[in-house]
């Protein structure tokens, strides 16, 4: 089969196609022809050997295809069962392993395509949304990067749930793409203060919540934008790593709550991922939450895909299709 491996730390260059063996189930495992493939952040991390990974090794954790092999122990999955997940073992390959009890079986209408784009950034925004900070009718919340494929379905999420979307972009044309996904004001952030526009829109209060995906150029105006013991959920370092801080800071700013989260422990029972996986792909599946795919790359391309989401001008999700 073909695979993109990655044999040392470094720039997109890395990544290079290369032929294996296709996978074995090992107990507890299926094996699944991968159709479309999310292509993450994280996955950026790991490839520059921020979040270490022993090499050689496949990228990817977001996937979804169809079933060709089951270890020993699965029987709740069979072959030809249309399956997705975000705990794929490498991906970015034509066959790739998932833990039985981490594979999503999807809803018959909803494309393995669109399930591949919807499943890490939707249920990342699901679990902002409903729990790191269930979101109350009415409130203010911030949305960093607004544009970007979490932020416009963290935007669309807010609005199911009645609350008031302040958005941050880059340029107008962004800012137009937050607003068609439900948020109420946006900021151009090279343009205006975030923190002093975002206590301007809010009567002075400030925020009850901030989404920062952002990290280090957005932080303190994260911080800053709160209303007194708001909670500023940082779930991301696209700009770098938020340098250490003096936790005293939240108290001066008004008793500040600030939580690290990750996907992985808002879905770690079966129990949580299906009920999340089932709101998502289910308000997929019937148009009420819309995706925004930018792009699909073949396969070989994956050094291609990894330049196009650094560059941080990208809206919306990128696929890779084997």
């Amino acid at each position: 089969m073909k695979a993109i491996r990655v044999a040392r730390a470094g720039g997109a260059e890395v990544l290079e196609l290369a032929d294996l063996p296709a996978p074995e189930p090992g107990p507890g495992q299926v094996r699944f022809r991968v159709e479309a493939v999310g292509v993450n952040f994280i996955e950026v991390y790991q490839r520059l050997g921020l979040y270490p990974l022993a090499m050689p090794y496949t990228p990817g954790s977001e996937a979804a295809g169809v079933v060709d092999a089951i270890g020993q122990g699965v029987d709740d999955l069979k072959p030809g069962d249309r399956i997705g997940s975000t705990n794929t073992i490498g991906a970015y390959a034509e066959y790739a392993l998932v833990p039985a009890v981490k594979a999503i079986t999807l809803p018959p209408h909803l494309s393995t395509r669109d399930a591949a784009a919807a499943l890490l950034q939707g249920m990342t925004a699901h679990y902002l949304a409903l729990t790191v900070h269930p979101l109350q009718s009415g409130e203010w919340c911030l949305v960093h990067a607004a544009a970007g494929g979490v932020g416009m379905l963290l935007c669309q999420i807010a609005k199911r749930r009645g609350a008031r979307v302040i958005g941050t972009t880059s340029t107008e044309a962004k800012a137009a793409r937050a607003r068609a996904a439900g948020a109420d004001e946006v900021i151009l952030y090279h343009e205006k203060n975030v923190a002093a526009e975002a206590r301007r829109i809010t009567g002075g209060v400030g925020v009850r919540v901030v989404y920062d995906s952002v990290g280090r150029s957005t932080f303190e105006n994260s911080l800053d934008a709160l209303a007194p013991r708001g909670m500023m959920a940082l779930f991301g370092q696209s700009s770098g790593p938020v340098p250490s801080f003096d936790p005293q800071i939240l108290n001066r700013k008004g008793s500040l709550f600030l939580t690290r989260p990750k996907l992985h422990d808002y879905t770690d029972t079966r129990e949580e991922l299906l009920a999340r996986a089932g709101d998502v792909l289910g308000w997929v599946a019937d148009g009420s939450l819309r995706l925004t795919i930018e792009h699909e790359f073949p396969l070989a391309s994956a050094a291609e895909a990894h330049r196009a989401l650094e560059s941080r001008k990208t809206s919306g999700k990128l696929l890779l299709v084997p």
